[in-house]
């Protein structure tokens, strides 16, 4: 049986003990890690590998001897209590082994799970969990989490009063960050609000958030969007002082100028164009300024002024590039101005 989205989402967390087993598959191993984690947690609990209940069996080593998961899924541990086997990198090579597993199984086995990496429609391995009646397949695809698993990692660490901003911030955050990342940052607001009844709120989300750009580096692109040309020379001067590259700065502007671009253009409007160009907390505020200061063309002809100065850092030119970067956002300043 195969599951998709929030589906495989409450599977994960809650794997019906009487299947035999679980594929979990995924291009990239954060994704694949953080559910068979979750998984194998619901099914053995929080002692249980420390109880010897997980039996963990590489895929090179099932090529070897492919006794090793028939040995796992029926032998009896010292300690009482449900048992997984757990296969991990598996490929289409291993298909006839976890097979005959599958079909071998009885209640009162050891779960099976099994972990791999990108598997294409055809892939054998994918066909055999997605035809057992016995088994389920998860792919988990590029798909940022729901707003669902959010509130339900939330809720695990007792965290259940979360503003409706605060709730929307999370969402854009979980869109911008890799998943391991998006992990920690929830373990971090989790452990913040330890022991604080109070509402969940904007401010502390950015707070808890890793920084996408340098603090002084987002003033500098920050004074450019708001027209403060006044700024930009001392804040040049620090940057440089610090030994950061122009190509940086430039990537940086050139994030930031686009980010406004899509909220500007978005048919729902700045409110959800700054959702979709994943931009929280104070930034979102900032920008929904900057962006009534900014016509369409205009703000089109700074990108493209961006746009130049990237090209020429990193050609051969032998311009000075942080003069260069210096007077790419004094031009943009000053069109922000007119």
């Amino acid at each position: 049986m195969i599951l998709k989205g929030a589906e495989a989402a409450r599977y994960c967390a809650k794997p019906d003990p009487n299947r035999a087993g679980l594929l979990i598959f995924s291009a990239d191993p954060m994704r694949v890690a953080l559910k068979r984690q979750e998984a194998i947690a619901a099914l053995i609990g929080p002692q249980g590998e420390g109880e010897m209940r997980l039996s963990r069996i590489a895929a090179s080593d099932l090529r070897k001897d492919a006794s090793l998961l028939l040995d796992a899924i029926k032998e009896i541990g010292f300690f009482p209590g449900p048992r997984v086997a757990f296969v991990e990198d598996a490929t289409e090579g291993l298909t006839e082994v976890i097979g005959l597993a599958l079909r071998d199984w009885q209640p009162g086995d050891a779960n099976i799970i099994v972990t791999a990496g990108s598997l294409t429609a055809k892939n054998s391995l994918k066909g055999l969990f997605e035809k057992a009646p016995n088994a389920i397949c998860i792919g988990l695809y590029d798909e940022p989490p729901s707003r669902d698993e959010i509130e339900a990692e939330l809720a695990k660490a007792g965290l259940r009063r979360i503003s409706q901003d605060a709730m929307a911030d999370l969402t854009t955050l979980a869109r911008a960050l890799d998943p391991g990342d998006f992990r920690q940052t929830l373990e971090k607001i989790a452990l913040y609000k330890h022991g604080d009844e109070g509402e969940l709120t904007p401010a502390e989300v950015a707070a808890m958030a890793p920084a996408t750009i340098d603090a002084e580096v987002d003033e500098l692109i920050r004074a450019a969007a708001e027209g403060r040309s006044r700024d930009l020379g001392l804040l040049m001067r620090r940057l440089e002082g610090q030994g950061l590259l122009p190509v940086t700065i430039c990537i940086g502007a050139l994030r930031h100028f686009r980010s406004l671009h899509i909220a500007m253009t978005d048919p729902g409007g700045l409110q959800s164009g700054l959702m979709r160009a994943r931009v929280f907390g104070p930034r979102r505020d900032q920008m929904q300024a900057q962006a009534r200061g900014w016509a369409l063309p205009v703000l089109e002809a700074a990108i493209t002024d961006l746009l130049d100065a990237d090209l020429t850092l990193r050609s051969s030119s032998r311009a000075p590039g942080m003069a260069l970067m210096e007077r790419s956002l004094l031009r943009i300043a000053h069109r922000r101005r007119a």
